[in-house]
């Protein structure tokens, strides 16, 4: 990937709403080179998408919780992820290496709501739990550090 197109998933990392307009300033191409690169690197699929970060307390999900899983039975299938898709309350799967074979990131409004979810997600998967709570997050959603190919030290930030 050339620099300028890290420098723009730099700037889209921080700010998914950034516009093509502030783009071409921050990197000093024009609006329209701008855009077809922004283009390109979505068809790439190195910009996969954009979204809202919401807050969740606002919305009644207050209790944030890891959930480390395994199976209870080691030769059973590995198809967790496939059987709690339908949990929304799941906001994030991680196949793991360690005892657990998943990491869940999980979304709920209380402690009585996330003995539900373990209890579901149990029954679901046929696996054991091991859970997590978040007391505070000090900073989540941070833009990735891009390197560069050729030394393989971070980009210096422009």
């Amino acid at each position: 990937m050339e620099e300028i197109d890290r420098r723009i998933v730099t700037l889209l990392a921080r700010d998914g709403r950034m516009s093509f307009t502030d783009l071409a300033r921050e990197t000093g191409l024009s609006v329209s080179a701008v855009h077809q690169r922004v283009r390109r690197l979505e068809k790439r699929g190195v910009v996969r998408g954009y979204t809202a970060l919401v807050d969740h307390d606002a919305i009644g999900l207050s209790l944030t919780a890891f959930v480390s899983i395994k199976p209870i039975d080691p030769a059973a299938a590995d198809d967790a992820p496939e059987r709690l898709a339908h949990l929304s309350a799941i906001e994030a799967c991680h196949s793991v290496a360690g005892d657990e074979s998943y990491i869940l990131k999980v979304r709920v409004a209380s402690p009585l709501a996330l003995e539900e979810l373990l209890n579901q997600i149990r029954s679901a998967a046929n696996v054991s739990t091991r859970t997590t709570v978040v007391l505070s997050t000090p900073y989540e959603h941070r833009a990735p550090e891009l390197v560069d190919p050729d030394t393989g030290k971070p980009d210096e930030p422009a």
